[in-house]
């Protein structure tokens, strides 16, 4: 059963090939991230919580524009796999339709209604001053960031794509080049450093901003430059349609996925509300927790990933029991990775919170969430390699209910029932929230065993 488990040199270095690049640009803008935090908290924390909430609600247009890029991506892997340029180019043409759609509207959203959104954040407990600052700080970062939507979405278009076709290292480089700009613009803009004027919280959205255009122009330029490389490049704006059989085909396999990312980013959001009642110090403890655990989550959302990539193409070219043995080998790959790597995790937790200026109850919350994490760390890597896994073989409904629905029925409920009509202290509801969870993991590796996801989706389409 162990041999089973584990692959050959060339496997490990076949997935190193494809993870490693997306692990190390993920991980450098976790580490940005990480760093901004950590700058705007000197600020203070109401700034830290305003910024926090703000980028809350970015994250919900971030994976919005995630699932509609990746309900068209499991045709391009598979495509690629068959070896379709014109396929590619045609689900290239069909992310950048719905992604500057979806697009428009999450700037109309944000800038008709941002001001109301982070004000739900603020309800809990804490004194009036101290929210009215919060949200001033937050609302003044999102209205800078509108200006770097669009061209985060272009860069989700192509950096996807070329990710989908085996060219990973270009858009790391990329993501590399974009969150140095932005972590030497945030020391300058936030601080008011070599003559700039100190502009704190929006500093720190304006150096994000000019950050995503040069991610941009670098993701473009290369990939219209080498035409030999990509030559979906060269098709795709030869023509403006994209196939009907295509669009319907992705509508039916794909609209799944971009409403799962939709609800489940929602999902998360109002969970970080419920949390949130507890007061604002429980809202900037878990905001240094995510940045922490995001920076360890590189590894299993990198692997994930080459699931998508690897098992995709496998699928495309009609290789069905290789792509089960590498599928299987890829999970455990993950999750025994990530046993590891939560155990360090949980070990080093009371150090990370000490590098932030803030008060030390919110050290101490964010220490204990932390340790949370990182046990959930290992089961969090398998379920996430089984999400990928039944989404390459386009069983996109399958991972509707197992994500979006599940925590918006679910945990979602849970955590509202807790927080507002319960005395659960904040930490033990917390971890009630994210043991929920494993019984996905339970669902996942059923779904996954009985090879629900072995299916070729592209073998009709020409």
């Amino acid at each position: 059963m162990f041999s089973s488990l584990i692959g050959d040199r060339k496997f490990y270095r076949h997935v190193l090939a494809v993870s490693l690049p997306i692990m190390i640009q993920n991980f450098i803008t976790n580490f940005v991230s990480l760093l901004d935090n950590i700058m705007v908290g000197r600020i203070g924390t109401t700034a830290m919580t305003g910024v926090a909430i703000a980028n809350q609600l970015i994250f919900v247009f971030n994976l919005c524009i995630f699932g509609c890029v990746s309900a068209s991506g499991i045709f391009t892997a598979q495509f690629f796999g068959r070896g379709d340029q014109r396929g590619v180019a045609d689900t290239m043409r069909f992310k950048l339709y719905s992604g500057l759609l979806l697009g428009a509207v999450g700037i109309a959203v944000f800038a008709l209604f941002g001001g109301n959104m982070i004000s739900l954040y603020l309800q809990g407990e804490g004194s009036p001053e101290d929210a009215a600052a919060s949200l001033a700080a937050g609302l003044s970062y999102l209205r800078i960031m509108l200006v770097g939507l669009m061209p985060f979405v272009l860069v989700q278009c192509y950096a996807s794509t070329l990710r989908e076709v085996g060219q990973t290292f270009v858009p790391m480089v990329a993501g590399i080049t974009a969150v140095a700009v932005n972590l030497s613009f945030n020391y300058i803009l936030i601080f008011g450093k070599f003559g700039a004027p100190a502009l704190g919280a929006s500093g720190a959205a304006l150096a994000t901003v000019l950050s995503r255009y040069v991610e941009l122009l670098i993701v473009v330029i290369w990939t219209h430059r080498h035409h030999g490389q990509n030559p979906f490049a060269r098709m795709t704006y030869t023509t403006w349609s994209v196939p009907r059989g295509l669009v319907a085909k992705i509508m039916v396999k794909g609209m799944p996925l971009m409403v799962n990312e939709l609800f489940w980013s929602l999902g998360v959001a109002a969970l970080s509300q419920c949390y949130s009642w507890r007061g604002l110090h429980v809202v900037a403890a878990i905001n240094i927790s995510s940045t922490i655990t995001n920076l360890f989550n590189v590894i299993h959302l990198a692997l994930g990933s080459s699931v998508s990539i690897i098992v995709g193409q496998l699928l495309g070219a009609g290789d069905m029991e290789k792509a089960v043995d590498h599928d299987r080998k890829l999970i455990a790959f993950s999750s025994g990775l990530c046993l590891a790597i939560g155990t360090v995790m949980f070990v080093l937790a009371p150090l990370f919170p000490q590098i932030y200026n803030t008060e030390q109850s919110v050290r101490d919350l964010a220490t204990a969430f932390i340790r949370i994490m990182a046990v959930y760390m290992p089961f969090g890597a398998f379920l996430h390699a089984s999400y990928f896994t039944l989404r390459s073989g386009g069983k996109t409904v399958i991972t509707f209910l197992f994500d979006s629905v599940f925590i918006c029925c679910v945990s979602l409920p849970t955590a509202y029932i807790l927080a507002h009509f319960t005395a659960v202290p904040i930490v033990p509801l917390y971890a009630a929230v994210q043991a929920i969870d494993l019984i996905k993991c339970v669902i996942g590796f059923v779904l996954v065993k009985k090879r629900v996801w072995v299916q070729n989706i592209i073998e009709n389409e020409k």
